[in-house]
């Protein structure tokens, strides 16, 4: 089932039988070129009526951005806000329309693009659901077996990829940090203090880091998205709350996202070099990078974005992070050999276009490199919203599902995944973006046991420890006797779970 509109990966939209998951349950407590003249800025009549946009120009990495390619984009109407010289990428704000147009003409521009097209700042409804919140006495009443967190109980997901298991051989290494590239994260919240990694965290909403004290954390009125990511990954074994899936490794949150929840390139490209820059081992993204859910290479704006994200992703990795990412939930075929995708731009006026999912990317989900994950349910069977597609879903892991479809074992009672929130809470969600930070813990903790391993080396365990998982043939997840999806390939490789389910006991013990 498609969530139009959608920004986060995040929330999935759990079909019939429950609410919206976005509805959380709550629980309380380069040189100088030739001096040839830059082109002339475009004609006032082209800019009577333009609004500012962003961009990103891509050029060649260097040591500083050109000093033509600078005057040229003042000529053209531009304000660099900041430039990534490491991997080539100016940040620029300009108002006037043909900005790009006029840019890529300029001799050293490989390529150029609108971030956006909603005009600077963008505005946006809210997109989450009213929270459910439980009483102070029902948190109060949750109960566990001794070593084990109060709500651990309730954390299905953990036994399901042998966290549990793992937990008694290590819990992780402190020397290793999980970056939450999403929507901010709250550092003050008791299962993630413990962990957390306040030096590789800032805010990069602008593109610019932003390392003001707790410039990384959500406001009240922002998603907690990246806050219930975070305790997903690394919530400390302290005896309050949860426990992670590597809760002795650190956490760092980069904020990427805008109020309105839009995850735009220049952001997420500044997250990634910040990651880079900054020692961490493992980043997770659960989101895509607005406002085109596919990025189409024909098409110049969106080719921009593609390279931009994709040499930021790439620097990250060639400094020593794994990337990990959230497949969607849409239940998409990613192998297939068109979609057709409704909600894009989705920062103005979206509209129906059918679209080559090999050659119009989801990012930085399909980028090379990237650990791409799909989610499973309670049963250790593909979630019904999770995209699938053999030789793009690299590795499975738990994401939830619709209780009604996949009902955990007792004493646990939802089919969501359980994490932390704003304001020393706790709460259900499903997506992908569960699954992701599962993963990405399962890497931190293979890091945790090899720390010399390159992250060519830490994804090839991580696929080699996975649990082999068969194709589920037929695929019926609501059981009306329709197909819902088509699983292709083999045990140990298929469209569904990728190389496997996500291991953490092995992730410690091999």
């Amino acid at each position: 089932m498609t969530a139009p509109y959608a920004r986060y990966r995040r929330a999935a939209a759990i079909p019939a039988g429950m609410a919206m998951a976005t509805a959380l349950a709550f629980l309380p407590n380069t040189a100088a070129t030739a001096a040839e003249d830059a082109p002339a800025p475009a004609p006032a009549s082209a800019r009577a009526d333009a609004t500012p946009l962003s961009y990103v120009v891509n050029v060649r990495p260097g040591h500083g951005t050109s000093a033509y390619v600078k005057k040229a984009v003042v000529k053209a109407g531009g304000t660099i806000v900041t430039s990534h010289d490491q991997i080539g990428v100016i940040v620029v704000h300009s108002s006037n329309a043909d900005f790009a147009k006029t840019i890529r003409t300029v001799r050293g521009v490989q390529s150029a693009g609108a971030t956006r097209t909603a005009p600077l700042p963008s505005a946006s409804t809210g997109d989450l659901g009213a929270p459910k919140v439980l009483s102070a006495a029902e948190v109060a009443a949750a109960d566990a077996p001794a070593g084990q967190d109060p709500l651990q109980p309730q954390q299905w997901d953990l036994p399901a990829i042998k966290a549990d298991k793992a937990h008694e051989k290590t819990l992780g290494s402190k020397k290793v940090t999980v970056a939450v590239i999403d929507t901010g994260v709250d550092d003050t919240h008791p299962d993630i203090a413990p962990n957390f990694d306040r030096k590789a965290s800032v805010n990069c909403v602008s593109g610019k880091p932003d390392t003001a004290d707790g410039a990384w954390r959500p406001s009240a009125e922002e998603s907690p998205h990246g806050t219930h990511v975070a305790g997903e990954i690394a919530a400390a074994k302290n005896g309050v709350g949860m426990t992670g899936v590597a809760p002795g490794v650190k956490v760092s949150g980069i904020k990427v996202s805008t109020t309105a929840g839009f995850f735009y390139t220049e952001a997420v490209v500044c997250g990634f070099v910040w990651a880079a820059e900054h020692g961490v081992d493992v980043t997770n993204n659960s989101y895509y990078t607005d406002p085109w859910y596919f990025n189409c290479k024909n098409d110049p704006d969106q080719k921009a974005l593609v390279e931009a994200v994709g040499r930021a992703s790439r620097y990250a990795e060639k400094k020593g992070a794994v990337n990990v990412a959230a497949a969607g939930n849409e239940n998409y075929d990613l192998a297939s050999d068109e979609i057709t995708d409704p909600s894009s731009p989705n920062d103005t006026t979206p509209g129906d276009r059918v679209v080559d999912p090999s050659e119009c990317l989801d990012i930085p989900t399909q980028l090379p490199g990237v650990v791409t994950v799909a989610s499973t349910g309670a049963k250790g069977i593909k979630s019904s919203f999770s995209n699938h597609g053999l030789g793009v879903i690299d590795i499975a892991a738990p994401g939830g599902d619709s209780t009604a479809y996949q009902k955990p074992d007792a004493p646990a009672t939802s089919g969501l995944i359980l994490g932390t929130l704003p304001g020393g809470k706790w709460g259900y969600m499903a997506g992908t973006s569960m699954a992701s930070p599962h993963v990405a813990g399962v890497a931190a903790l293979i890091k945790s046991t090899h720390p010399y391993a390159s992250p060519a080396l830490v994804k090839a365990l991580l696929y080699a420890e996975a649990d082999a998982t068969p194709c589920t043939d037929p695929y019926d997840i609501n059981g009306d006797g329709k197909i819902d999806a088509v699983c292709e390939g083999s045990k140990n490789r298929n469209g569904f779970y990728g190389w496997g389910i996500a291991d953490a006991l092995d992730a410690v013990t091999k």
